[in-house]
């Protein structure tokens, strides 16, 4: 009772037969009450000192760690129509297996004796060009025998020449033995011409010695006329000379002509015969693309074109492929304000979606069900969500991820960070601070490792 009223009725009441009235008067709930409270401010006091380590909580999702493990589709290079499916979805495939055949739909390669007709193209076009390279062959020996023929000629007309200079050095010197004996022939008429006048000598010698001067001046002119002759000869082996000259010089000039056309013609064969090796080439590769193969060992997942007599265009995706090997890493997005908190090789704890976990955030070591992961790469520039990818690989050290998990199931990760006490993070969370930055120290698991 609470014995409030001036008008007490605890007198007539038997409290012996009222245990809990009994029990509540005496007051012991109260000390009771207070003893459980300090107990409890002792256990929140105690628990605000246990540690607690930070974590970045993100989603992601199930990836490879390598680009070429990751799911991929086939397509086809050339365009065509598709003739028959070898393989079905859901099978494997191993390297180089045949998954499709397509036949052509363009008409320039419909015929099918096409190779045989090219390389016959090319074949011709390989013998004309070799027929230019003996037609230059044959023209630089031509070349070859006209300057030799013309150096030849020119040694005959300069030797001709030569002697063509001493006879008029021979000529000149008769000519003047012979005006010499003339002009004594003259002084001896004279002489006898005087003594004839003054009795000394008969007529007959004087007409002697005109007889003489006579054949002297005739032997003068010959010699004179023989001397015109031979610088007549000089002259004319000159413009012999320069005519040789002319002549094989436009004589080897014209063979040089035919030689550089005929060179001109093998490389206008060449270029023909390197565009036809071309052609033939992309036919034969052509014709290998029509058998569609897998890239890599995988399974086929999805056929993306299906039926028969189906078009194709290149390009086109046909089947997508899952390689049968990979590496499985967790792909994650953080927040900006993240990002400088991350590093390589920090530890993080994955939950994978469909395997039961018991997650406690704070206390990572005494979570169930959660695998181990490090921080394998970071990207350098922000997504088209706003927020940083971070590639996280498998921990060695740790258990292994589970066998059964596949490319593209979700995840949530807890990348962890400082160990702080709880106080202090209820004091951080409070005031909206961000985690305290830490430093992973990569140098003790190298160590270790």
């Amino acid at each position: 009772m609470l014995n409030i009223s001036s008008n007490s009725v605890s007198s007539r009441i038997n409290k012996s037969r009222f245990s809990a009235l009994d029990e509540v008067e005496s007051r012991k709930s109260g000390r009771v009450l207070i003893r459980l409270l300090i107990v409890t401010f002792l256990l929140v006091l105690i628990i605000m000192f246990i540690p607690w380590t930070q974590n970045i909580l993100s989603r992601g999702n199930v990836t490879t760690l390598r680009p070429d493990q990751r799911p991929q589709t086939i397509h086809s290079i050339i365009d065509g129509r598709i003739e028959k499916w070898f393989v079905q979805e859901g099978d494997y495939v191993g390297k180089g297996d045949t998954i499709l055949f397509i036949s052509e739909i363009k008409d320039e390669y419909f015929d099918p004796n096409l190779l045989r007709r090219t390389e016959e193209q090319l074949e011709s076009k390989e013998m004309s060009v070799n027929s230019y390279m003996e037609k230059v062959k044959a023209l630089n020996n031509q070349i070859d025998a006209l300057a030799q023929t013309g150096r030849l000629k020119l040694q005959q007309a300069q030797n001709k020449q030569k002697q063509a200079e001493l006879k008029v050095i021979s000529d000149s010197i008769d000519y003047k033995a012979a005006i010499i004996n003339y002009q004594i022939a003259v002084e001896q008429l004279n002489r006898m011409q005087q003594l004839y006048n003054e009795g000394l000598k008969s007529l007959t010698d004087l007409e002697k010695r005109k007889l003489t001067m006579q054949k002297a001046q005739a032997e003068m002119i010959s010699y004179e006329n023989k001397l015109l002759t031979s610088q007549n000869e000089v002259i004319n082996t000159q413009v012999e000379l320069t005519s040789i000259q002319a002549q094989y010089r436009d004589d080897v000039a014209k063979a040089e002509s035919e030689k550089f056309t005929a060179l001109s013609n093998m490389y206008d064969a060449e270029a023909v015969v390197t565009k036809l090796q071309n052609q033939y080439m992309n036919y034969s590769m052509r014709i290998g693309m029509y058998y569609i193969t897998a890239p890599q060992d995988g399974y086929i997942t999805k056929a993306i074109q299906s039926g028969l007599g189906e078009m194709i265009k290149s390009g086109e995706s046909i089947v997508s492929i899952m390689p049968a090997n990979y590496d499985l890493a967790v792909e994650m997005y953080v927040k900006p304000l993240d990002l400088p908190l991350l590093d390589k090789g920090q530890h993080v704890r994955i939950q994978f979606d469909g395997w039961p976990a018991i997650v406690f955030s704070g206390w990572p070591n005494t979570s169930y069900g959660t695998y181990g992961g490090s921080i394998f790469a970071i990207d350098n520039f922000i997504s088209e969500n706003g927020m940083y990818r971070v590639l996280v690989a498998a921990e060695q050290d740790d258990h292994p991820w589970p066998s059964a998990l596949r490319v593209g199931a979700g995840t949530t990760n807890i990348v962890l960070l400082k160990d702080v006490p709880i106080w202090y993070e209820l004091w951080r969370k409070i005031n909206g601070f961000p985690p305290d930055y830490y430093k992973a120290d990569l140098n003790v698991n190298n160590n270790k490792k």
